[in-house]
């Protein structure tokens, strides 16, 4: 059961500790937080703040549950089923709570929506080259 929880619940729940101000910088300011800089050849300078990392942490989980979308087991239905549910509150949550309209959220939920499509395409691949046809 515990493999069936989606991963992307890190993310939401990192951004949410963050909207409530559990984070430090009194609520979504904190992922504005420079935590990285790099001096390229170039001469510019990349920064990462904690929101670019929260989203690069979440592309990382996404491949994570990709791979999983690829087993068939009965665990399979009840992952897909709570990344959908996860998705919904993503959703909701963004329409809903005004802290939550910014960029970094939006793309979390998109990375959220894409789990999900990809689970369900990925899982109904395997199933039909489960099925045999006996003639």
């Amino acid at each position: 059961m515990i493999a069936a929880i989606p991963l992307l619940l890190v993310p939401f729940a990192l951004y949410n500790l963050a909207m409530t101000g559990l984070l430090g910088a009194g609520g979504t300011a904190a992922l504005d937080g420079e935590i990285m800089a790099l001096s390229m050849l170039s001469g510019a300078t990349w920064t990462m703040n904690l929101g670019d990392l929260l989203i690069v942490v979440a592309l990382a989980l996404l491949f994570v549950e990709i791979l999983k979308a690829t087993r068939t087991s009965s665990k399979t239905l009840m992952d897909h089923l709570l990344s959908m549910l996860l998705f919904i509150g993503f959703l909701v949550e963004f329409l809903l709570v005004p802290q939550a309209a910014t960029q970094i959220f939006f793309i979390l939920m998109l990375i959220a929506f894409i789990d999900v499509i990809a689970g369900f395409s990925i899982s109904m691949r395997a199933a039909g080259r489960d099925v045999s046809i006996g003639l």
